[in-house]
Protein backbone atom coordinates (compact mmCIF):
# COMPACT_ATOMS: atom_id res chain seq x y z
CA UNK A 1 0.00 0.00 0.00
CA UNK A 2 1.04 3.19 -0.96
CA UNK A 3 0.93 5.70 1.87
CA UNK A 4 3.01 9.03 0.75
CA UNK A 5 3.49 11.85 4.00
CA UNK A 6 0.58 14.25 3.56
CA UNK A 7 0.93 17.66 2.06
CA UNK A 8 0.50 18.97 6.20
CA UNK A 9 3.53 16.87 7.07
CA UNK A 10 5.76 19.93 4.66
CA UNK A 11 3.49 22.76 5.58
CA UNK A 12 5.76 23.45 8.88
CA UNK A 13 8.75 24.95 9.51
CA UNK A 14 11.45 24.24 7.36
CA UNK A 15 14.09 22.94 10.21
CA UNK A 16 11.06 21.14 12.10
CA UNK A 17 10.73 19.31 8.39
CA UNK A 18 14.21 18.87 7.48
CA UNK A 19 14.69 17.13 11.00
CA UNK A 20 11.46 15.00 10.60
CA UNK A 21 12.04 13.77 7.39
CA UNK A 22 15.47 11.83 8.95
CA UNK A 23 14.82 8.21 8.92
CA UNK A 24 11.41 8.61 6.21
CA UNK A 25 11.88 6.57 3.12
CA UNK A 26 12.04 8.04 -0.37
CA UNK A 27 10.54 5.57 -3.07
CA UNK A 28 10.81 5.59 -6.78
CA UNK A 29 9.27 3.41 -8.85
CA UNK A 30 10.42 3.17 -12.29
CA UNK A 31 8.64 0.87 -14.83
CA UNK A 32 8.01 -2.34 -13.00
CA UNK A 33 11.24 -1.45 -10.81
CA UNK A 34 10.86 0.14 -7.62
CA UNK A 35 13.75 1.29 -5.18
CA UNK A 36 13.61 2.92 -1.84
CA UNK A 37 16.03 4.25 0.82
CA UNK A 38 15.87 5.68 4.15
CA UNK A 39 16.40 9.59 4.20
CA UNK A 40 19.75 10.09 5.91
CA UNK A 41 21.17 13.44 5.72
CA UNK A 42 19.23 16.76 5.19
CA UNK A 43 20.17 20.30 5.08
CA UNK A 44 17.53 23.19 5.60
CA UNK A 45 17.25 26.54 3.20
CA UNK A 46 14.80 28.68 4.59
CA UNK A 47 14.11 31.74 2.65
CA UNK A 48 15.14 34.65 0.84
CA UNK A 49 16.90 35.93 4.28
CA UNK A 50 18.99 32.90 4.23
CA UNK A 51 22.23 33.82 1.97
CA UNK A 52 22.50 30.22 0.81
CA UNK A 53 19.38 29.82 -0.47
CA UNK A 54 18.64 29.72 -4.21
CA UNK A 55 15.28 32.21 -3.44
CA UNK A 56 18.09 35.14 -2.25
CA UNK A 57 18.00 35.92 -5.30
CA UNK A 58 14.32 37.00 -5.70
CA UNK A 59 11.83 34.64 -7.88
CA UNK A 60 12.96 33.61 -11.19
CA UNK A 61 12.20 30.87 -13.32
CA UNK A 62 14.62 28.97 -11.81
CA UNK A 63 13.28 29.50 -8.00
CA UNK A 64 10.09 29.87 -8.71
CA UNK A 65 9.19 26.22 -7.69
CA UNK A 66 10.52 26.86 -4.07
CA UNK A 67 7.62 29.79 -3.90
CA UNK A 68 4.82 27.22 -4.37
CA UNK A 69 3.05 24.75 -2.77
CA UNK A 70 4.57 22.46 0.12
CA UNK A 71 5.14 19.06 -0.69
CA UNK A 72 6.37 19.32 -4.18
CA UNK A 73 9.96 18.48 -5.49
CA UNK A 74 12.30 21.36 -6.56
CA UNK A 75 15.00 19.58 -8.49
CA UNK A 76 17.77 21.52 -10.07
CA UNK A 77 21.13 20.87 -11.89
CA UNK A 78 24.53 21.81 -10.57
CA UNK A 79 27.66 22.37 -12.38
CA UNK A 80 25.52 21.09 -15.95
CA UNK A 81 25.70 17.83 -14.35
CA UNK A 82 24.47 16.65 -11.29
CA UNK A 83 20.84 17.27 -10.14
CA UNK A 84 19.99 17.75 -6.87
CA UNK A 85 16.56 16.87 -5.24
CA UNK A 86 14.78 19.34 -2.47
CA UNK A 87 11.36 19.32 -0.94
CA UNK A 88 9.25 22.60 -0.82
CA UNK A 89 7.73 23.41 2.75
CA UNK A 90 6.07 25.97 4.53
CA UNK A 91 3.29 28.05 2.96
CA UNK A 92 3.24 29.51 -0.75
CA UNK A 93 5.61 32.43 -1.11
CA UNK A 94 7.78 31.35 1.59
CA UNK A 95 10.73 29.95 -0.99
CA UNK A 96 11.85 27.62 1.71
CA UNK A 97 12.92 23.91 1.07
CA UNK A 98 15.18 21.37 2.27
CA UNK A 99 17.63 19.29 0.26
CA UNK A 100 17.68 15.50 0.47
CA UNK A 101 21.70 14.82 1.20
CA UNK A 102 21.75 11.15 1.83
CA UNK A 103 20.34 7.81 1.66
CA UNK A 104 20.43 4.32 3.28
CA UNK A 105 19.95 1.68 0.58
CA UNK A 106 16.91 -0.46 1.52
CA UNK A 107 15.18 -2.11 -1.72
CA UNK A 108 15.91 -2.23 -5.46
CA UNK A 109 19.48 -1.08 -5.73
CA UNK A 110 22.25 -3.07 -6.89
CA UNK A 111 25.23 -3.92 -4.07
CA UNK A 112 27.29 -0.77 -5.68
CA UNK A 113 24.70 1.63 -5.43
CA UNK A 114 25.95 5.01 -4.00
CA UNK A 115 23.63 7.13 -2.52
CA UNK A 116 25.61 9.00 0.04
CA UNK A 117 25.73 12.74 -1.43
CA UNK A 118 22.93 14.33 -3.47
CA UNK A 119 24.31 13.74 -6.25
CA UNK A 120 24.97 10.15 -5.97
CA UNK A 121 21.31 9.54 -4.75
CA UNK A 122 19.55 11.05 -7.60
CA UNK A 123 21.68 9.21 -10.05
CA UNK A 124 20.94 5.72 -8.77
CA UNK A 125 17.44 6.78 -8.12
CA UNK A 126 17.04 8.06 -12.12
CA UNK A 127 15.33 11.43 -10.97
CA UNK A 128 16.34 14.42 -13.28
CA UNK A 129 14.75 17.68 -14.08
CA UNK A 130 11.40 15.70 -14.89
CA UNK A 131 10.62 15.97 -11.43
CA UNK A 132 10.70 19.77 -10.88
CA UNK A 133 7.63 20.72 -9.30
CA UNK A 134 6.58 16.66 -8.75
CA UNK A 135 3.88 16.74 -6.46
CA UNK A 136 5.44 14.13 -3.52
CA UNK A 137 2.17 13.50 -2.28
CA UNK A 138 0.48 12.03 -5.15
CA UNK A 139 2.24 8.73 -3.95
CA UNK A 140 3.13 8.06 -8.24
CA UNK A 141 6.61 7.47 -9.42
CA UNK A 142 8.41 9.56 -6.32
CA UNK A 143 7.54 9.96 -2.73
CA UNK A 144 8.12 9.73 0.40
CA UNK A 145 6.92 7.38 3.48
CA UNK A 146 6.60 7.93 7.68
CA UNK A 147 9.50 5.59 9.41
CA UNK A 148 8.25 1.85 9.78
CA UNK A 149 11.05 1.66 12.92
CA UNK A 150 12.59 3.87 15.22
CA UNK A 151 15.52 6.16 14.17
CA UNK A 152 18.54 6.94 16.09
CA UNK A 153 19.73 10.33 17.47
CA UNK A 154 20.21 13.44 15.11
CA UNK A 155 23.04 15.07 14.99
CA UNK A 156 23.45 18.83 13.77
CA UNK A 157 25.83 21.27 11.59
CA UNK A 158 26.88 23.54 9.20
CA UNK A 159 25.74 23.19 5.50
CA UNK A 160 28.14 21.71 2.76
CA UNK A 161 29.85 23.95 0.43
CA UNK A 162 27.86 27.29 1.09
CA UNK A 163 31.15 29.24 1.83
CA UNK A 164 30.09 32.29 0.08
CA UNK A 165 26.90 32.49 2.55
CA UNK A 166 28.48 35.15 5.03
CA UNK A 167 27.05 34.77 8.23
CA UNK A 168 24.80 31.73 6.79
CA UNK A 169 27.38 29.68 5.88
CA UNK A 170 27.58 28.66 9.84
CA UNK A 171 24.34 27.84 10.65
CA UNK A 172 23.32 25.05 11.97
CA UNK A 173 21.10 23.63 9.22
CA UNK A 174 22.08 20.50 8.29
CA UNK A 175 21.04 17.06 10.27
CA UNK A 176 22.10 13.69 9.94
CA UNK A 177 21.31 10.01 11.80
CA UNK A 178 23.99 9.67 14.50
CA UNK A 179 26.34 7.00 12.92
CA UNK A 180 24.62 6.16 10.14
CA UNK A 181 27.87 4.89 7.56
CA UNK A 182 25.47 6.99 4.63
CA UNK A 183 25.71 10.06 5.33
CA UNK A 184 27.75 12.19 3.34
CA UNK A 185 30.03 13.98 5.22
CA UNK A 186 31.10 13.30 8.80
CA UNK A 187 32.71 15.74 10.72
CA UNK A 188 35.57 14.95 12.92
CA UNK A 189 34.85 16.15 15.86
CA UNK A 190 30.70 17.28 16.60
CA UNK A 191 30.01 20.75 15.33
CA UNK A 192 26.97 20.12 17.05
CA UNK A 193 24.14 18.55 19.44
CA UNK A 194 22.97 15.00 19.55
CA UNK A 195 19.58 15.51 20.02
CA UNK A 196 17.29 12.53 20.63
CA UNK A 197 14.64 13.39 17.82
CA UNK A 198 10.60 11.86 18.41
CA UNK A 199 10.15 8.85 16.31
CA UNK A 200 7.90 8.71 13.74
CA UNK A 201 6.57 5.23 13.55
CA UNK A 202 3.72 5.16 11.34
CA UNK A 203 0.97 2.56 13.31
CA UNK A 204 -1.89 0.67 11.74
CA UNK A 205 -4.17 3.08 13.37
CA UNK A 206 -2.33 6.27 12.72
CA UNK A 207 -1.07 6.66 9.27
CA UNK A 208 -1.04 9.84 6.98
CA UNK A 209 -3.95 11.03 5.16
CA UNK A 210 -3.57 11.45 1.72
CA UNK A 211 -3.51 15.64 0.85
Amino acid sequence: MVLPLPRSFYDRPTVEVARDLLGCVLHRRIGGRHLSGRVVETEAYVGPEDLACHTSKGLTPRTEPMFGSPGHAYVYLIYGLHHCLNVVTEGPGSGTAVLIRALEPLSGLSPEARTDGPARLTRVFEVNRDFNRWDLTSGEELWIEAPDRPREPIEVGKRIGVEYAKEWADAPLRFWLSGNRWVSVVPRRPRGPVVEAPSLQRSAKDRPDRA
